[in-house]
C-alpha cells in the first residue's frame, strides 16, 4: 500500500486555523492576518480592463508579464536604489509560493534552515516540505532577530537563514545595522539569506531596510507581495527577486508547479505598484492609530507587550489560561506557541479590524485578564 511522504507527515494544519474553528460565529476576530481595507480602485479597474480587453485569457510568461516585472524593478530602484533586472524577478501566486520556490530550489534533504522562533508558521512547514530541517532560534527581548544568534547557529549543514522584517507574528522591525549584519553573514558564510519583506511598507517608526542592499554577493533573495501593502490577499500575487542564476533555478520549480501567476492579478498588481500611493499611506496611518489604541488597552489590562514598529500585530506576554479565557468570551487571538516553542507565554493579536471591534475586544480582554489572575 502506498504510504504518505514523510516530509508531509511532519507538517500539520496551522494552529491559527484551529483557533478559528474553535471560535463562535459572532466572535471578534483578532487572529486574521489581512487588512480590512478594499483593494485600491485603480488596481481593481486594471484587472477589469484586462479581462474585458481579452488580455487576461492566456498564460503569461512563466516569470510574469514583462510590464509587471518592469514595475517591480522600478519599485526597488525608486524606493531602495536597488538595481534589479526584470529578468531576475518571478511573479508568484502570493508571497507563500515565493517562499516555497526559494526553499525548494536551495534546500537539499537534511540541510538546515534557520528560522526565527516565534516566526511565521510557513517557514517551518515549507522547510519540511522541501526535505530540510528547521532550526529555530530565539528572539531578543524586543522580539527582533539578533544577527549574532543566527551566526552562532550556522553549521556546515546550513543552507538558508530567514529574516522577516517587519515581522509576523511580532510586528518587530529590524534596524539597518541588523540588516547589514545579516548581509555580512550571508556573504562570509556563503549561506543564503531569505529576506521576507511582505510587510515592507507597514512601518510606523524607523525605516524598512533590505539585506539585499548591503550584500556583496548574490546570497540574498527577497520575497514580497501585494497582499498586505495593497490589501490584495485574495488576489494571490507576490514575487521573488534574486540573482539570475538563482531565479532560473526557482523558475524550474515554478513553471511545473504553477506555470504562471494569475493574469488578471498581474495586471492589478502592476497598477497597484505604478499608481497613487495614497491608499497605502491612509491604511498605514490607520494601523498606527489602532496599534496605539491596542497598546494602551493591553497596558491598562496589566499585560507586558513590546511595542511593535510595523505590520499589524502585537504580541503580549500572557498568563496561563489567558488565550482560552479570551476565546471563551468571544475574542479570537492566536496562542504564541502556534508560531514556535519560544512563543509559549505570548499571544498574537491582529489589529487589522475596525476600531469599534478593537475597543470592544479590549474591554473583554481586560475582564478576561482579571479572571485568570
Amino acid at each position: 500500500m502506498t504510504e504518505f511522504a514523510n516530509r508531509v507527515e511532519q507538517v500539520s494544519i496551522s494552529g491559527i486555523r484551529e483557533v478559528f474553528e474553535a471560535a463562535g460565529e459572532d466572535a471578534i476576530n483578532l487572529g486574521i492576518g489581512q487588512p480590512d481595507f478594499p483593494t485600491p480602485s485603480h488596481a481593481r479597474q486594471a484587472a477589469i480592463e484586462a479581462i474585458e480587453n481579452g488580455r487576461a485569457d492566456a498564460y503569461t510568461s512563466n516569470k510574469g508579464t514583462q510590464s509587471l516585472r518592469e514595475a517591480i524593478s522600478t519599485k526597488y530602484d525608486r524606493e531602495y536604489s536597488l538595481e534589479i533586472d526584470p529578468e531576475d524577478v518571478i511573479a508568484t501566486s502570493g508571497g507563500s509560493e515565493a517562499l516555497h520556490l526559494v526553499l525548494e530550489a536551495h534546500v537539499d534533504p537534511g540541510e538546515e534552515v534557520i528560522i526565527p522562533d516565534p516566526g511565521f508558521v510557513s517557514y517551518d512547514a515549507l522547510t519540511h516540505i522541501a526535505g530540510g530541517t528547521p532550526k529555530p532560534v530565539p528572539l531578543r527581548d524586543d522580539l527582533t532577530l539578533d544577527p549574532a544568534t543566527v551566526e552562532e547557529a550556522i553549521t556546515d549543514d546550513t543552507a538558508v537563514f530567514v529574516v522577516n522584517s517587519p515581522a509576523n507574528p511580532t510586528g518587530a522591525v529590524q534596524s539597518e545595522a541588523d540588516m547589514r549584519e545579516f548581509a555580512r553573514i550571508a556573504d562570509e558564510h556563503d549561506v543564503l539569506c531569505l529576506s521576507d519583506e511582505v510587510y515592507e511598507h507597514i512601518v510606523f517608526e524607523g525605516e524598512h531596510h533590505s539585506p539585499m542592499a548591503f550584500a556583496e554577493t548574490d546570497n540574498v533573495v527577497v520575497v514580497s507581495a501585494c497582499s498586505k501593502t495593497y490589501s490584495m490577499t485574495g488576489w494571490r500575487l507576490g514575487w521573488v527577486a534574486g540573482s539570475n542564476r538563482r531565479i532560473e533555478r526557482m523558475l524550474r520549480v515554478h513553471q511545473y508547479g504553477q506555470a504562471c501567476a494569475s493574469a488578471p492579478a498581474q495586471y492589478a498588481a502592476e497598477a497597484a505598484l505604478t499608481g497613487p500611493h495614497d491608499p497605502v499611506d491612509e491604511m498605514v496611518d490607520t494601523f498606527e492609530r489602532r496599534r496605539d489604541l491596542v497598546l494602551d488597552g493591553l497596558d491598562d489590562a496589566g499585560l507586558e507587550v513590546p511595542t511593535p514598529s510595523g505590520a499589524f500585530y502585537v504580541m503580549p506576554k500572557v498568563p496561563d489560561g489567558w488565550c482560552d479565557e479570551v476565546l471563551e468570551r468571544g475574542v479570537v487571538v492566536v496562542p504564541g506557541d502556534a508560531f514556535g516553542a519560544n512563543g509559549e507565554g505570548y499571544a498574537r493579536l491582529s489589529y487589522a479590524t475596525s476600531t469599534e471591534d478593537l475597543k470592544e475586544a479590549l474591554e473583554i480582554i481586560d475582564d478576561a485578564t482579571t479572571a485568570v489572575r
